[in-house]
């Protein structure tokens, strides 16, 4: 091989082995950890990612992986006519770090969630009674909605405005529920 040649060689090794690490890097990194229970306690300990320090593993137990946080309505007797109520890292400490969190959300007769936005989640409503109107606006200001009904699902992207509206009917029941999950730490702005 000619000496001119070997730079151009040497420049398209490297130049193919960026390519093919590139997809490598596009990915969420690894849990350094099984878990990471939030010690409510200690505000600075060993390790903290992403939210709250974690609990030293001696002292984990089934209790930090569960709640009952989505049990019971939430009272619905304010202007708007719904509640929610979120099961998220200081209600679960087991969801520290998981990148995961839930809402229940209880609409009075006629009762909307407020057209809102989830910066960093994209959340699917499942509903569990009743029915909903739903719908979101995309950045071209194309509206998507429908009427969800018990047992359903239905997606909001990412960032993208959205509302929920319990639709009533003749005799609606004083509460509906549905539930909220989140694919984000915490689906507040």
């Amino acid at each position: 091989m000619a000496p001119k040649q070997l730079p151009a060689v040497l420049l398209a090794a490297c130049a193919t082995l960026l390519a093919l690490a590139a997809p490598l890097l596009a990915g969420d990194p690894d849990m350094l950890q099984d878990f990471c229970v939030a010690d409510y306690k200690s505000l600075v300990g060993p390790l903290r990612l992403n939210g709250f320090p974690c609990k030293r593993p001696e002292n984990v137990t089934a209790d930090d992986f569960f709640s009952a946080a989505l049990a019971f309505p939430g009272n619905t007797g304010n202007p708007v006519g719904s509640m929610v109520t979120a099961a998220n890292v200081e209600k679960l400490p087991g969801l520290n770090t998981l990148g995961v969190s839930m809402s229940r959300v209880d609409y009075a007769p006629w009762g909307v969630n407020p057209p809102h936005t989830h910066p960093r989640a994209t959340e699917i409503i499942y509903v569990l009674e009743g029915s909903l109107d739903v719908g979101f606006v995309t950045t071209a200001g194309k509206l998507f909605a429908r009427t969800v009904c018990k047992g359903e699902l239905f997606v909001f992207p990412r960032g993208l405005v959205h509302y929920q509206k319990n639709n009533g009917g003749a005799r609606p029941p004083p509460s509906r529920p549905s539930t909220a999950s989140f694919r984000a730490r915490s689906p507040s702005p």
